[in-house]
């Protein structure tokens, strides 16, 4: 009796604590492809209206495998109490090795983000992809959000340029932009910026700078930088209970 009930207490902890397995998809625009899963709320019904939360990854989980994308955010988007506390759905875009998220420069060591090039190829897809997902009938349009960290972090300043009515909230983690976009932006799109306070990868310069631009544009960003933390500052982020509260409880009027 004694190693049955230990059978099924193991078994209920499972069923509960089961990680989630978004769907493998492709978007098609003209002759380029863009690798995606996505994540549809329990008992996903089309009549109904959700919100979209959109995720941009670091540039080390670019690649052709569509599954990298998902390191590091497992654990915050694809569990089950936070599947059944926010339902909502969840896209997560990879980019291939060849491209990236942001029209940044690098000279050296160096970044520069210009302010008028266009988004790359990468970013373009997933522009196009939401403005198709958004369009949907089963889209809460007042309720769509953004997030993403280091190069995803840099990809959503430039998504909010080009997009800047599209979405009800943003957290962008150890990112960067051209502190010119905030005036795009800084009205319409509540923005939760954080860093790591000895990130050396990416400085917090980039993020103190688009922090002022949003200010000085009329802007009220949410700030936070954490003391002693290098370039990981989204482990500091996803484990904050506030990170998915904050993000999921503003909408557009």
């Amino acid at each position: 009796m004694k190693s049955i009930f230990i059978f099924f207490t193991l078994l209920f902890y499972s069923c509960n604590n089961q990680i989630l397995i978004p769907d493998y998809e492709k978007f098609v625009y003209g002759n380029k492809e863009l690798a995606y899963r996505i994540l549809y709320p329990q008992k996903f019904d089309k009549s109904k209206k959700y919100p979209i939360k959109l995720f941009l990854h670091g540039i080390g989980e670019r690649g052709n495998d569509n599954e990298s994308q998902l390191t590091y955010v497992d654990k915050v988007f694809l569990n089950k109490k936070n599947f059944k506390d926010y339902p909502s759905i969840v896209v997560f875009p990879q980019a291939p090795l060849t491209d990236n998220w942001s029209s940044f420069i690098r000279d050296g060591n160096t970044l520069s983000f210009p302010e008028n090039d266009p988004p790359t190829n990468s970013l373009n897809l997933v522009i196009k992809l939401m403005d198709s997902l958004t369009n949907e009938s089963y889209a809460d349009r007042k309720r769509i959000y953004l997030s993403g960290l280091s190069n995803g972090g840099m990809g959503s300043f430039e998504l909010l340029k080009h997009r800047p009515n599209m979405f009800a909230s943003a957290v962008i983690i150890c990112g960067g932009g051209n502190p010119v976009w905030a005036k795009e932006f800084a009205k319409s799109t509540p923005v939760w910026i954080a860093h790591g306070s000895n990130d050396q990868v990416v400085k917090p310069d980039f993020s103190l700078k688009m922090v002022e631009a949003i200010i000085n544009e009329g802007g009220s960003p949410k700030v936070t930088f954490f003391e002693n933390v290098y370039h990981n500052s989204w482990d500091y982020v996803f484990s904050d209970a506030e990170y998915l509260k904050w993000m999921y409880s503003l909408s557009k009027n």
